[in-house]
């Protein structure tokens, strides 16, 4: 039986979700009145708006009716790691957007420039009202179950998945086809990506508990291969993509030389979130668990 909750909408974390939800689509419906533009980083940015006002919705319903209750996973947990997704791929949005794609081809006195700022500027606003929601769902009363994601292993996990998106969005395959250096690298971000993502769904659903081998040492000996996968990537990618390939005279607006480096950096980062994962999980098995 379905049950009407209005305090899902009244209460401060709803009443932000509504905020966000509605400035979401919005920031969304001004870029697309502007027009399409043929580039990863400019579909990301839709994709990030589209995706945190469709979630977001999505939760709004499910407390609005208390159909959260019969879910088969930490409603609690989910919501708290999708406030803290959401807050970094809004930002990573507003960065893009605001960096790229104002006013590029158009006067800024032009109408679709005034819709391109207000845009921004409604995205600053969504991550600002997406991070309030992180701050209220770290409020809550001390002893309440905390979920995998809403812990530091969990948050971590979400942000490798995170950044491996980041390397997909600025890779094409002209990159590193016929390169066996280059290709061993996006079997790297692309395996790593898929066995975090099995980790986070195994543990979001509770299902470790099905699992014949302890699931914390499963993780840990993944971190420890993932993290030396990354650092030979870490190596590989700028060494082999970069050999014989500077940066040519017409490279303009987000060219492929610049994508480059964007997979570089992006590599770097999750490299060493990768290391402090792996020494964290190490930490937590091996000395607090023996305490």
């Amino acid at each position: 039986m379905i049950n009407v909750d209005l305090r899902a909408l009244t209460q401060p974390v709803g009443i932000l979700r509504i905020f966000s939800a509605i400035l979401s689509c919005i920031s969304f419906s001004l870029v697309a009145s502007v027009g399409y533009v043929n580039n990863s980083y400019w579909s990301w940015c839709m994709f990030t708006w589209c995706f945190c006002f469709i979630v977001t919705l999505f939760i709004l319903i499910m407390e609005f009716t208390t159909m959260h209750s019969k879910l088969p996973f930490g409603w609690e947990d989910f919501i708290s790691a999708f406030a803290m997704l959401a807050s970094l791929m809004i930002f990573t949005a507003s960065i893009i957007y605001s960096s790229f794609f104002i006013c590029r081809q158009q006067a800024p006195s032009g109408p679709k420039c005034h819709r391109q700022i207000g845009a921004c500027v409604l995205s600053w606003v969504c991550f600002l009202a997406y991070v309030g929601e992180v701050v209220l769902n770290r409020l809550r009363p001390q002893g309440e179950h905390i979920g995998f994601l809403s812990t530091l292993p969990g948050i971590m996990k979400m942000l490798e998945t995170f950044i491996v998106c980041i390397i997909f969005t600025s890779m094409h395959k002209s990159q590193y086809s016929k390169k066996p250096e280059l290709e061993w690298c996006v079997s790297v971000y692309s395996l790593c990506f898929i066995f975090a993502i099995i980790i986070i769904v195994v543990c979001t659903a509770q299902l470790t508990s099905y699992s014949p081998v302890s699931i914390e040492k499963v993780v840990i000996v993944y971190n420890i291969v993932a993290t030396l996968m990354y650092l030979s990537a870490m190596v590989l990618w700028p060494l082999y993509s970069f050999r014989n390939n500077s940066k040519p005279p017409n490279c303009n607006f987000l060219c492929p030389w610049d994508k480059l480096v964007v997979i570089t950096i992006m590599t770097i980062f999750n490299a060493i979130v990768y290391i402090l994962d792996s020494a964290y999980s190490i930490y937590l098995v091996f000395f607090v668990g023996r305490q």
